[in-house]
């Protein structure tokens, strides 16, 4: 094993009064492990460390009480973004950094595989790549003599292709290329490093994706079993522990984007914490249960991990990559298109911002947060980040520090004493991460959206664009994180301070900041 400890993370133990040598003789790892399970359309507010009344999530939540937890951590407005930003280290307000292709090109093929290749080819002739000695993620682990696999929904698509999971650096693959697919949960076929495996029993195109906006129909609909034999979630959890077993004796990083609690709602079954619950319909059991399994799976690979003999030897993280979505709407409680249940007003984020008691999300998932995922309000961007590990990750910490997830690659690359000859917009949280030491007090996030750029500061300012009025609203979120006073007629130079910068990070152009896909 490779004993060559990076300078930061020397200078942080010291720092905390530990010496190397004893640090050593502790036997902690140089290399540890690294889990990464990433929810989909997961809002804060769903796990029950963070509020949610109605179910539980004990395994996620051991991991905030026993590890690290960042209550200011900020991802995209939506996957596709959110994926590319973790991926490469940069924010998603620049033109040039990646390409997102059109979703849903594998549903046609699906009874004739062999015009996949042909596909893909198209794909990876409009592709944007990184530059010449410009890391992915995976790459920053290979360098340092790690084993990688990604399983689950795969790269940030909207339709992946095999040649660019390995010029990104995965060694090993598993999952759905098509993000439009993975609406789905009973896939016909998938991506096992390379080769196309079909799924005995699973015969729908769409691969079983169901109607919302509850009906009786559509109840119908999603417990009607035809052509719907296996759950693509309990594929993922036997490849990640068969993945697992196999490189117990290597370091190794395995990224799990979940599908979960993506929707059109598909569960196995209802979970049987919720089963008798006497406060929810149906469908919000439903979708409850998918957050409820994956919680378990969390836990199931946390007791693989000690089998193993290598709880001490990884670091787990849990995130999500955008904002809270709706999948359980139906009528009388909360209904999409999203609307104010007591004046009938569609909500434009705007005049009539989304809040959880006025749509009637039972569940409040979006934590009290305004807005939902593709807004640029803190609901749709600002969500749980949890790292855990026993004996390397501080535990029971719960830290203030500005973090976003194009930071990530910057701080593993800062752990693991690789060197990054290009520069990326993440900066190393790893100080903090091991002694909450804070980073930089004028530290600032930056993100687009659906409705225009937004940027945060670590002093808590967050001024954000909204590009149907032409204009920009100022926020002290230390005062006001439901974003209801915008001040921004009474500290005009903290808001020409913000638009200086949000522009600058936009290469000079507001536009850059406005995803319209998705």
């Amino acid at each position: 094993m490779n004993k060559t400890l990076s300078s930061s993370f020397v200078a942080v133990l010291s720092l905390a009064g530990v010496s190397i040598s004893d640090y050593v003789q502790a036997q902690q790892p140089v290399k540890p492990n690294v889990i990464y399970i990433y929810a989909d359309d997961m809002g804060k507010g769903m796990l029950s460390a963070y509020g949610q009344r109605h179910f539980t999530t004990p395994h996620i939540d051991a991991m905030v009480t026993r590890g690290t937890s960042f209550d200011n951590a900020y991802g995209c407005m939506l996957s596709a973004p959110a994926r590319a930003s973790l991926l490469t280290g940069y924010h998603d307000c620049h033109p040039d950094k990646w390409m997102i292709s059109k979703g849903g090109q594998f549903i046609p093929p699906t009874d004739n595989l062999s015009l996949i290749p042909a596909l893909e080819k198209e794909i990876d002739d409009g592709d944007i790549l990184l530059g010449e000695g410009d890391y992915y993620l995976p790459q920053v682990f290979k360098k340092a003599g790690y084993v990688t696999a990604e399983i689950g929904k795969l790269e940030w698509g909207f339709t992946a292709t095999r040649k660019q999971m390995k010029e990104h650096g995965w060694d090993y693959y598993y999952g759905y290329l098509d993000h439009v697919r993975c609406h789905g949960f009973y896939p016909p076929f998938l991506f096992d490093n390379g080769e196309i495996v079909t799924i005995d029993g699973n015969t729908l195109p769409n691969c079983g994706k169901s109607t919302e906006n509850e009906t009786d129909e559509t109840l119908w609909e999603r417990w009607e079993r035809n052509g719907k034999a296996v759950y693509s979630q309990d594929l993922f959890l036997d490849k990640m522990l068969s993945f697992i077993r196999e490189n117990k004796d290597k370091p190794f990083f395995l990224f799990h984007p979940t599908q979960l609690p993506h929707g059109p709602v598909a569960i196995p079954a209802v979970h049987p914490e919720l089963a008798a619950n006497p406060e929810l319909t149906p469908i919000e059991k439903e979708y409850a249960s998918m957050i409820k399994l994956l919680d378990d799976h969390v836990g199931i690979i946390m007791n693989e991990l000690r089998d193993l003999g290598l709880d001490k030897n990884t670091i787990i993280v849990f995130a999500a990559d955008n904002g809270h979505e709706i999948y359980y709407s139906q009528k009388g409680r909360c209904e999409k298109p999203y609307k104010n249940l007591q004046t009938g007003q569609l909500f434009d984020d705007y005049t009539d911002k989304y809040y959880s008691d006025l749509a009637g999300d039972i569940f409040n998932g979006n934590a009290g947060m305004a807005g939902l995922k593709r807004s640029n309000l803190d609901g749709g961007v600002h969500l749980p980040l949890i790292f855990y590990g026993e004996g390397l990750i501080p535990a029971g910490v719960k830290s203030k520090e500005l973090v976003s997830n194009y930071d990530f690659l910057s701080t593993m690359a800062d752990l693991l004493n690789v060197s990054l000859p290009v520069k990326k917009d993440g900066i190393s949280f790893l100080p903090t991460l091991l002694n909450g030491k804070q980073t930089d007090p004028k530290r600032y996030v930056v993100y687009g959206s659906n409705l225009g750029p937004g940027i945060v500061m670590n002093d808590g300012w967050k001024l954000r664009y909204y590009r149907k009025q032409g204009v920009y609203e100022l926020y002290n979120l230390s005062d006001d994180p439901q974003e209801r006073k915008n001040v921004i007629d009474k500290y005009p130079k903290k808001a020409e301070e913000l638009k200086a910068i949000m522009l600058k990070e936009c290469d000079g152009n507001l536009e850059n900041g406005v995803n319209r896909y998705g």
